[in-house]
């Protein structure tokens, strides 16, 4: 177990650019510290200790204010920055090499029995405040935009972004695996449906002149300049 944390902290200060050292990761973070409590809660819960494992678990929630079920698997790498708020439940399951930020949950959308959350591939990125919710899957080198809330399964290769999370970058190049996210320079989802609603406007009332040329073109004309979307960008549908 303790060649295994090693290997977690050299990943996380490599990971990390704010961390000076292992030895920084090993004593100050709370997102390695919940590993480490883990760890153990989860040795007992496979053990069928249950009290055990819960009293562990919820010593840890308070030290780190991270809640990760003792059920839950977690692999190998697994960098929890900052941490704050993680919630990850019983039968998550998260690959390899992962980042997480703050806020993140890994939820169940019911009181349903068995497999009941997300699992996780290798080398994935969750933004801050992301939910993931249901027994979904996301495939290896998934990037998951902050804020976003996910409900079906995410492909490999694939960057989604959104408060119904919508596949924005997929295989076109190879992605950066679990290091970085750009939250500023993708598609916004609403921007671009509001630009879809304009160009079927700009055809009904172009349609609307042909038909009626003469009463209806002021109407169409002041119809036009109310719906008009304002912004640079959005000339793309």
């Amino acid at each position: 177990m303790f060649k295994g944390l090693l290997s977690d902290a050299r990943s996380i200060a490599a990971k990390d650019p704010a961390a000076k050292s292992t030895l920084e990761v090993f004593l100050l973070y709370p997102g390695f510290h919940a590993l480490i409590y883990h760890r153990i809660a989860h040795w007992f819960f496979k053990r069928k200790l249950f009290f055990l494992a819960r009293a562990t678990s919820q010593f840890s929630r308070f030290i780190t204010s991270i809640e990760i079920h003792p059920g839950a698997k977690i692999g190998r790498g697994l960098f929890m920055d900052h941490g704050m708020g993680i919630v990850i439940g019983e039968t998550a399951e998260i690959g390899d090499n992962c980042t997480i930020y703050h806020g993140v949950t890994l939820g169940g959308t019911g009181k349903e029995k068995g497999k009941r959350h997300p699992t996780i591939g290798n080398n994935v990125l969750i933004g801050a405040g992301a939910n993931l919710l249901g027994p979904i899957t996301v495939g290896d080198n998934a990037m998951i935009g902050a804020g976003s809330i996910v409900l079906s399964n995410v492909d490999a290769d694939t960057t989604v972004t959104g408060t119904k999370a919508r596949a924005v970058k997929q295989a076109g190049r190879k992605l950066a695996p679990s290091v970085e996210l750009d939250h500023i320079h993708v598609a916004d989802p609403f921007s671009q449906e509001l630009c879809k609603l304009q160009v079927r406007m700009e055809r009904m009332e172009e349609m609307l002149r042909r038909a009626r040329p003469d009463d209806a073109l002021e109407d169409a004309d002041t119809i036009a300049k109310m719906n008009k979307c304002g912004g640079k960008g959005n000339e793309t549908v």
